[in-house]
């Protein structure tokens, strides 16, 4: 499954990786533009449009109301209300270290300093198509709260069966103000420029899928974004003593979000990378969201075999990964 490169092949393998990070489909930027220029220009009579044309969905309201959100909690499994609640506080703790003071000083001439400030209002976009995860939830609302920001309005799609409820149990966890069932580049567009009924915002932040990405990517500088989150990946470094089991369902984690999700090995032992390769095989047939995760293995899931960890690691500094794990 994985594809395998020898020792010489290193460039071939960067290479690959580099092209589907670069190669971004024309239409697809076109597609964007259009949809942020028509949001723009149209508010909310463009958002209701898209939202009928890409998610199925006919809105008399962009906004869960109250009741709606009680009764997706209510729907919530208590267990993972558990699991949820322990990591928000985790998350919280972590992030009121980070906070920062300001700073005036007097030089008897002047004033010199820093005056730190919470942005008024932030757009946490939260994926709802393939995946739809609690922990984006809390790792974006969280540190935004804590640093003082005003307002968070959650951005998240439309489904016909109805939002994931952990989501919006997340949200409310977290302490989102509002959830916005708009999602896609329309969701983007609206945040970054404002409509009648949704309000422009400071900053947008969170992951989404290609068409997310370079919305943000296109109104960056109309309003502030995080970053532009490409498809995800892993890379892991491991040994000859680290378990193949664990390297092909770790692996998995992250092919399983997207088929254009990148899956990647280096290892010092060649027999390691054949265990972890049948391994694959094996655990993909009891996965879920097996038909994701084997397209995104067969399409760039990788491994080479090195001389040593130095060697590794110098390959895994040039490839950049989004996660990387050490299995040594």
């Amino acid at each position: 499954m994985l594809k395998i490169y020898n020792k010489n092949e290193k460039n071939q393998l960067i290479k690959t990786l580099t092209d589907r990070a670069e190669n971004i489909p024309e239409d697809i930027m076109m597609t964007v533009a259009a949809v942020l220029k028509d949001v723009k220009e149209n508010g909310d009579k463009a958002v209701k449009e898209y939202c009928r044309k890409f998610d199925k969905a006919e809105l008399e309201s962009f906004y869960l109301s109250e009741d709606e959100i009680n009764k997706y909690i209510s729907e919530t499994d208590e267990e993972l209300k558990g699991v949820i609640d322990r990591a928000a506080e985790n998350i919280r703790k972590f992030h009121e270290g980070q906070l920062q003071q300001s700073r005036v000083y007097d030089t008897g001439k002047g004033f010199m300093g820093q005056r730190v400030m919470p942005l008024k209002r932030v757009g946490v976009y939260v994926p709802g198509g393939t995946a739809a995860y609690p922990s984006s939830v809390l790792m974006n609302i969280i540190p935004a709260k804590t640093a003082g920001v005003e307002e968070a309005i959650m951005a998240t799609p439309p489904k016909g069966e109805g939002l994931t409820p952990a989501i919006v149990y997340a949200a409310v966890k977290a302490g989102a103000d509002k959830i916005l069932t708009v999602g896609g580049a329309q969701a983007v567009a609206a945040l970054a420029y404002g409509t009648e009924s949704i309000p422009r915002v400071d900053k947008i932040v969170g992951p989404g899928n290609i068409f997310v990405a370079m919305a943000k990517k296109l109104v960056y500088g109309a309003v502030d974004i995080d970053m532009i989150a490409g498809p995800s990946e892993i890379l892991i470094i491991a040994d000859k003593k680290a378990n193949p089991e664990y390297i092909a369902a770790d692996l998995l984690s992250q092919a399983e979000h997207d088929p254009l999700a990148a899956s990647i090995l280096i290892s010092t032992s060649g027999e390691l990378i054949e265990k972890t390769d049948k391994a694959l095989e094996e655990q993909l047939k009891k996965l879920e969201r097996c038909d994701i995760a084997e397209k995104s293995i067969k399409t760039y899931g990788s491994a080479i075999e090195v001389d040593s960890l130095e060697e590794a690691a110098e390959l895994s500094n040039i490839i950049a990964p989004e996660h990387l794990e050490l299995a040594v």
